[in-house]
């Protein structure tokens, strides 16, 4: 019932980039000039009175541009005299040890709900359980999800295990009222009452139906042995999961190679390596996938490329229990298949069948692409003239050799690899954003000093999120930089959901003895909250933390020097922000159904969609400009740049196909017979569907470990940039004021950001699309996205 949808949202851009539409150059003579005024001191600027947007803009720049401006702008954050406000404003957290009386503080008030829902016997206490009982998930997830937050990102050891403990605690407590049948019954008998179910509205049945739902996946229901044995294999599934995810490991760890056969490989790298005339490689590692792209001997080549997709036996047997468990436990609850009871009602596909209806449509018009691509690298294969290389086929293992030269052949065209980096400043890029934000949904990223103790580090910065009809709509945590220790994978992590609190919390916090100064910050823990004077009602707003790894200004730049993107770290930004946006828009009145909290299959749609605009020339106008001369970012070098990216993305869009197509043969009912041999199933889809044959005697599924954490949904990714490249190219393209039109802003936020998981996909893409036949979803309309493709 309670179970809450992850909060980190990962993006670890393992999954390839869609293809970006290409350029009209032309609409580069409408670039807007950027005015590169000399810094103010940031002390005069916190000295100028109500802040305007263009001092908002001109200051966002600034404290990512400029480390001398930010640390002035910072300077009374961080003196040690100022008393701490607690991390992210919760003002339990000043001190690890905050972390056991937050915990404390909202057991006691999940208990008194408990005991509330329990005792509901009247009709108007049944009308009001869904907004009861999604408070009570609300006060779970301030714990757990922070604590997550805290736990993975937070550099200071002592709050890493006090806020791991918090996790833990109140986990286990999840777990245990996810299996207490008085609440699933008390939700159901209101469900039964006519009177009760028609004065809910949408979103409260909806979240009734939620929490139902998870009700049901808790087994619930089930006699108690079966109940006792679906626990048991819950945690088998999330221990032997874990260890799955993080112990994989290739059959052949090392190979050695006589050096005089590593022609082509970086010689640099060729060094480290080499040892009395031999170079060792290992094969889980970059050396083998750089040699996969450099060195010109086949057999070398062939040699790798199997030792480097063939995992050994123990981490076989550990995806091979994880699928057993799973499909036990799907054929326990009363499923065909684990793919069955993961996609049921809560996802756009709602069956394994309609997943295979869109990968099979998507497969079949992506494949004359690939054919194409493969073409040009039979071309190149050939010109080697080693004619007992088999010069007409392109191997497994010449498939990387062959396209490093094919786009080695077209990035001779382009300047240095860094030329486009001087156009990105980090700063730039954040003002970008913002102004992209506010042409398109009235929304301004502000900048806000932050209080003591507020960040976890002195290079957070807090934005908050100004609407120009809502004001104050959102918090924002920027943690943008590299630093020692710091994970590398770039996510968006939801902190709080935003939630409107009932006058009743309210007077419950008026009434209990609390440190803070108002019930309402009481009730909000002291984190950020608004009211809304026409209701008279009090909101919790969404809280975030953009977490990225971008590098700082070498030490030989010159001081003034900014740090620089590459293309790609754009992009990188723009997807994330993308999360971002859901949750700043998606405030909803319950958090169960809150900004990215919403089908699996449908949460990457808003940060997909925003890539598209990091390459559009009405977007680059309003911001990409070099960082020292103010020169405009010639388009027609970066139509160039996106080409390349373009050439190779037929194939690469095959290979995710291929995962999806194996994730949903793995969670379906093949793991329960006898013989079930998960290196079969995987030569038998790569035999059915690949381009390039893989050879016999290689076992990649061992390393596969999205299949953890993605069982049955892997297709997510490609579903949703298929509907948003349909969403690009008949929305955002076809208007005469560009990408950039307040039209079709609106008409994207009222048809999909501001109902976060709040409106069934279908209806939101069918919305947004103006075509109502996709509005009741089903394996035609699955069929009808994967025509589309993602490109």
């Amino acid at each position: 019932m309670l179970k809450r949808t992850p909060s980190p949202w990962t993006c670890s851009r393992c999954l390839s980039l869609q293809r970006q539409r290409r350029f009209n150059s032309t609409i580069a003579t409408a670039a807007h000039d950027l005015v590169q005024s000399s810094p103010l001191p940031a002390a005069r600027l916190r000295g100028l009175g109500t802040p305007g947007a263009d001092h908002d803009d001109r200051t966002l720049r600034q404290i990512f541009d400029s480390q001398a401006f930010w640390k002035d702008y910072s300077k009374p954050v961080f003196k040690p005299s100022r008393k701490s406000a607690g991390l992210v404003n919760n003002h339990y957290l000043t001190r690890p040890e905050g972390f056991k009386h937050f915990t404390e503080n909202t057991l006691s008030k999940c208990e008194r709900i408990v005991e509330k829902v329990v005792a509901v016997n009247t009709l108007g206490d049944y009308k009001q359980l869904p907004r009861i009982l999604d408070r009570l998930s609300d006060l779970l997830c301030r714990v757990i999800d922070l604590a997550d937050f805290v736990r993975a990102t937070h550099p200071d050891r002592y709050m890493q295990a006090a806020a791991s403990q918090a996790y833990v605690t109140m986990f286990h407590y999840m777990n245990r009222l996810n299996t207490t049948p008085q609440l699933n019954e008390q939700l159901k008998k209101a469900e039964a009452i006519p009177e009760v179910y028609q004065s809910w509205t949408e979103p409260e049945k909806l979240v009734a139906q939620i929490l139902i739902r998870d009700f049901s996946k808790s087994a619930i229901d089930l006699p108690t042995a079966s109940r006792d044995r679906f626990v048991q294999l819950s945690n088998e599934i999330s221990e032997v999961g874990i260890d799955f995810t993080e112990k994989g490991a290739p059959e052949t760890p090392y190979l050695s190679f006589e050096s005089s056969k590593m022609k082509g490989l970086e010689p640099s790298v060729a060094r480290a390596l080499s040892k009395w005339g031999q170079i060792k490689i290992a094969t889980a590692d970059t050396p083998a996938q750089m040699a996969l792209r450099f060195v010109e001997d086949p057999d070398v080549r062939r040699e790798i490329y199997m030792a480097s997709r063939t995992a050994d036996k123990p981490s076989i047997r550990r995806l091979e229990k994880l699928l057993k468990c799973r499909a036990e436990i799907a054929n326990l609850s009363g499923f065909e298949s684990y793919g069955h009871m993961t996609l049921g009602e809560d996802k756009m596909a709602k069956s394994p069948e309609a997943v295979n209806q869109f990968l099979n449509a998507l497969v079949k018009g992506n494949h004359r692409k690939v054919q194409d691509e493969l073409q040009e690298l039979i071309e190149l294969k050939k010109s080697d003239a080693r004619s007992g290389n088999f010069p007409g086929t392109i191997n497994a293992w010449d498939k990387l050799y062959y396209t490093h030269q094919m786009v080695s052949n077209m990035h001779t065209k382009l300047r240095t690899p860094d030329f486009f980096s001087a156009y990105f400043s980090l700063g730039t890029v954040m003002q970008g954003l913002s102004r992209l934000y506010n042409r398109l949904y009235g929304i301004r990223l502000v900048p806000k000093e932050p209080a003591p103790g507020e960040t976890w580090n002195n290079d957070v910065r807090r934005l908050d999120v100004i609407s120009d009809t809502d004001g104050h709509i959102a918090v924002l945590y920027c943690d943008l930089f590299s630093r020692p220790g710091k994970t590398p994978n770039p996510a968006h992590f939801t902190l709080r959901c935003s939630r409107e609190l009932s006058n009743a919390e309210i007077v419950e916090a008026s009434e209990t003895t609390h440190p803070f100064a108002s019930p309402v910050e009481a009730a909000t823990d002291g984190m950020s909250y608004t009211h809304n004077a026409t209701t008279n009602t009090y909101f919790q707003l969404p809280t975030i933390a953009l977490i990225c790894d971008f590098p700082r200004p070498p030490p030989s730049a010159t001081t003034s020097a900014p740090t620089l993107l590459t293309f790609n770290d754009v992009r990188t930004l723009f997807h994330e922000m993308g999360h971002g946006l859901h949750s700043f828009l998606g405030r909803t009145s319950f958090q169960n159904v809150a900004g990215t909290r919403c089908a699996t299959d449908f949460a990457e749609l808003p940060s997909v969609l925003n890539e598209h605009f990091a390459s559009d020339p009405a977007v680059l106008a309003l911001f990409a400009r070099h960082w020292d001369t103010d020169a405009p970012l010639p388009l027609s070098a970066l139509e160039q740049r996106i080409a390349i990216d373009q050439r190779t993305q037929p194939s690469e869009t095959e290979s995710q196909i291929l995962l999806a197509m194996l994730d949903q043969a793995y969670h379906s009912s093949l793991p329960l017979a006898p013989d079930f041999n998960s290196t079969k199933t995987y030569h038998d889809i790569y035999n059915a569907h690949a381009s390039v044959p893989e050879p016999q005697g290689t076992a990649w599924q061992g390393f596969f470990g999205h299949l953890y954490g993605y069982g049955a949904t892997y297709y997510s990714y490609l579903f949703d940039r298929a509907i948003a490249a349909k969403m690009w190219s008949e929305v955002f393209q076809q208007t005469s004021d560009g990408s950039v039109s307040r039209e079709n802003g609106e008409r994207y936020k009222e048809e999909v950001l501001k109902w976060g998981g709040g409106r069934d996909g279908w209806k939101c893409v069918a919305g947004v699309l103006r075509d109502e036949r996709l509005a009741e979803g089903g394996e035609e309309a699955m069929k009808e996205v994967g025509r589309w493709g993602v490109m």
